[in-house]
């Protein structure tokens, strides 16, 4: 009888013939949702034993899951880590590999997913950036995904917020200056040419002659990001830089051998040079897009150009650019568009009698 008193939980039956759970410590009632007494006393026991023996319980837990997956019990972050990057390619790839170096990660590596609490990850998250976040999202979400985490270590509303740097296109004035300090003159039109062409600084660089049709004086290319095919239609002024690249094979012959991270270095280093800062090479492709928004160019050509899940794109038509709209009535002196011409009277047709006339 004594035991029984002890019990933090009883139950109980109400008219309709479910049985509830009565908390005896905070008085809260919970419906368990079945009329069947058994069961209704089945999970009684459980609760009033998971009350007692917490830690028991755990290792009950764990002896469960186990007996579905032999490895689960041994299964580290690391081991998760290295999964994903298998799965990635191209440059994707490359930067889950640096990411997962980080040594904001060390605290995780070792440390079994099953012995993991929140308390990890927000001592990790605490210490890190919103590389961190990000990554460490993506690695919880694909443990979950594989089924190797019966549970979430954090809900998905106890996360910190992304709180990203602003990003913004780098402006004409600030590009020309660039121009003006490189002295190198495939360096020089290869800057030229992200700024007519908005591409990604891989794509650009590994551009070769025979993706340019002079005839229909277009320029296709496949995104190394997305695998889509990107055509962008070009005038006469990156026709003039064309012309100056070799006419056969690679267009930037030492650009194109430069790892990406490379690239992006010497580019910091050129604005350095000249007083420009806050830019990177990906913002010549925002710059682009609010070009072309602000000069009327319709989205779904530059979606057509960039790429239709362009970042770029959705962000410049989104709310970054400001589209400057003729009036209606230059538009329409421009185009002759809503123009009403009169028609020609026909012959021997009877001269229209005022209303005034008729009365």
């Amino acid at each position: 009888m004594n035991d029984v008193m002890k019990q933090r939980f009883r139950i109980y039956r109400r008219q309709r013939g479910l049985f509830y759970l009565f908390d005896s410590l905070t008085g809260k009632r919970e419906s368990l949702k079945t009329t069947d007494k058994l069961t209704a006393e089945r999970l009684l026991h459980a609760k009033n034993e998971a009350e007692q023996t917490p830690a028991v319980n755990l290792q009950i837990a764990r002896a469960y899951l186990v007996a579905a997956d032999a490895q689960i019990g041994k299964r580290t972050w690391q081991t998760v880590m290295e999964e994903i990057p298998k799965l990635k390619t191209g440059s994707t790839r490359v930067r889950w590999l640096v990411a997962i170096k980080s040594a904001d990660f060390n605290s995780l590596r070792d440390l079994p997913l099953l012995e993991t609490r929140s308390e990890h990850f927000l001592a990790v998250l605490e210490k890190g950036g919103v590389a961190t976040n990000s990554f460490l999202r993506r690695i919880h979400r694909f443990a979950l995904d594989m089924n190797w985490l019966p549970w979430p270590i954090l809900p998905r509303n106890r996360w910190p917020a992304l709180k990203f740097k602003p990003k913004r296109a780098i402006s004409r004035e600030e590009h020309e200056r660039i121009l003006a300090g490189e002295k190198n003159s495939e360096w020089h039109a290869f800057y030229e040419l992200l700024w007519h062409l908005g591409g990604a600084q891989s794509d650009v660089a590994k551009l070769v002659a025979s993706d340019i049709d002079w005839t229909a004086k277009t320029i296709s290319y496949t995104r190394m990001k997305t695998g889509s095919v990107s055509v962008v239609h070009f005038g006469e002024a990156t026709a003039e830089i064309l012309r100056s690249r070799p006419q056969e094979g690679v267009l930037f012959p030492m650009i194109a051998l430069w790892k990406e991270a490379d690239r992006g270095k010497a580019f910091i280093r050129r604005c350095k040079l000249v007083g420009v800062s806050g830019v990177s090479l990906h913002c010549y492709r925002y710059a682009w897009a609010e070009r072309a928004k602000q000069c009327g160019y319709p989205e779904r050509f530059a979606q057509e150009a960039l790429g239709h899940n362009s970042k770029a794109v959705h962000r410049a038509y989104a709310r970054n650019a400001t589209m400057q709209l003729p009036s209606l009535e230059s538009f329409e002196k421009k185009s002759q568009v809503g123009k009403i011409l009169p028609f020609p009277a026909p012959e021997n047709a009877p001269t229209p009698v005022p209303a005034a006339a008729q009365s």
